[in-house]
């Protein structure tokens, strides 16, 4: 893959995805998963039936849509989901009335202090129905009769989400997660899904990978906690590290949101790599947590996850309304920056050894050709890097470690650490 085109080929999935109406359930859901599977073929699809119970919720009936709008007096159809699925209340129950402006502005939303935005409400688990429109469009309503026309299904179906497992040289699993259940949102849903995909992509043709990985992608909330509800003794036994894949295509920051622990290797990883990409990067803390992480991190759970974003989800203006889109928002050139920290991540956490040097004092190192023979003054950095880095060598510090104490990106040292580990020097 050329590199140079990775940003254009994720934002060109994200186009294809845009029009897909996701929802917690439903055709949206199964139709995105299929076409991540074209990227992926390891990519398997589960079901899980309406009604189970998972920990203390239970999974919901399916919604489909097949139609809604309304008929003004004048008798122009607004709010047409056909053209904008937001237009919708989420889960919103069939309808087909007559009502006046006043009665029909109970079932309205909008944003006023956003006039042009569309917000994206939902109502999964009270049944009722209603639209979301801009505040622009709302403030043109005539008085009169209305027809509201919503034909919707609420039926004993199953939520659906999918997986991809990629074996490694060890049981031990990095454990990666991206939501796949919202309609038309871009950095609060596609950005995610897309980034996920072409890291499993790359992960899948590494034929040397130290752990094995795990992506799930599915609808947030209900869907990590059916995922869990199955697999938890599982995966506390294999999990040492993982993020939450959420918001990582915009270009305006880089963030962390740490684990609830706050110290594991994730979290380390996490904020080494954004030091070095952003040194700006904007820290919340385990109280600002707000997407998937708040199940993974649970108490009893307690998974090593956290989350390495760039503008973290209800940070941004244009967060959960039409306005989080692919053209203003998210960019080719934020998803690969997005898709390159948190490869960097991965890669650190599969590199991470412990080193310790074989010999006591430093090694002689010009007789094999790795130190110069002529003493000057000013001696070459990549020099003392060698030097500094072997000092650190004592069976204790991991490469994130040393790299820390010498204050070196710690990708900068995996060429290093080849070199000497094949000249014996160390181990």
């Amino acid at each position: 893959m050329n590199i140079n085109n990775l940003g254009f080929e994720m934002h060109s999935l994200a186009k294809r995805l845009w029009p897909i109406n996701r929802s917690i359930t439903g055709e949206g859901v199964r139709k995105t998963l299929l076409i991540l599977k074209e990227l992926n073929p390891k990519l398997s699809i589960h079901e899980v039936s309406s009604g189970t119970k998972v920990f203390d919720w239970e999974v919901p009936r399916e919604w489909y849509v097949n139609d809604a709008y309304i008929i003004t007096p004048s008798g122009k159809k607004i709010c047409n989901f056909k053209e904008n699925n937001l237009y919708l209340l989420g889960y919103s129950i069939s309808i087909q009335k007559n009502l006046n402006l006043k009665e029909l502005q109970k079932h309205l939303y909008s944003i006023p202090e956003q006039p042009s935005a569309i917000p994206y409400v939902t109502s999964y688990y009270e049944e009722r129905w209603g639209f979301c429109l801009s505040q622009d469009e709302r403030d043109l309503l005539e008085e009169g009769d209305y027809l509201v026309f919503i034909d919707t299904k609420l039926f004993n179906g199953s939520l659906t989400y999918g997986e991809i497992f990629i074996k490694g040289q060890s049981d031990k699993e990095i454990f990666l997660s991206t939501y796949i259940c919202h309609p038309s949102m871009a950095n609060n849903e596609l950005s995610g899904i897309v980034v996920s995909s072409y890291i499993s992509k790359w992960l899948s043709n590494k034929r040397d990978n130290r752990f094995s990985y795990r992506f799930v992608f599915v609808p947030e909330t209900i869907g990590s906690i059916a995922y869990l509800s199955k697999h938890h003794i599982n995966l506390k036994k294999k999990v040492v590290a993982g993020f939450n894949v959420s918001c990582v295509g915009d270009e305006r920051s880089y963030s962390y949101l740490p684990s609830r622990n706050g110290n594991t290797i994730s979290d380390k990883v996490a904020k080494h790599v954004l030091k070095w990409t952003d040194p700006n990067y904007v820290t919340y803390s385990w109280l600002d947590r707000g997407s998937d992480e708040r199940q993974y991190c649970a108490p009893g759970i307690d998974l090593p996850i956290a989350s390495l974003l760039r503008t973290k989800y209800g940070e941004y203006p244009e967060y959960h309304t039409s306005l989080d889109n692919l053209d203003n928002v998210v960019t080719p050139k934020g998803l690969e920056g997005g898709y390159w920290a948190l490869r960097r991540a991965l890669e650190l956490i599969e590199k991470n050894n412990i080193y310790k040097v074989n010999f006591m004092c430093e090694p002689q190192m010009g007789r094999r050709g790795l130190y110069p023979t002529l003493s000057k003054k000013n001696s070459d950095e990549q020099i003392r890097l060698m030097m500094n880095f072997i000092s650190l060598c004592d069976g204790e510090h991991s490469l994130l470690d040393i790299a820390e104490k010498i204050n070196c990106p710690a990708w900068e040292l995996y060429e290093l650490t080849e070199k000497l580990v094949s000249h014996d020097l160390i181990k």
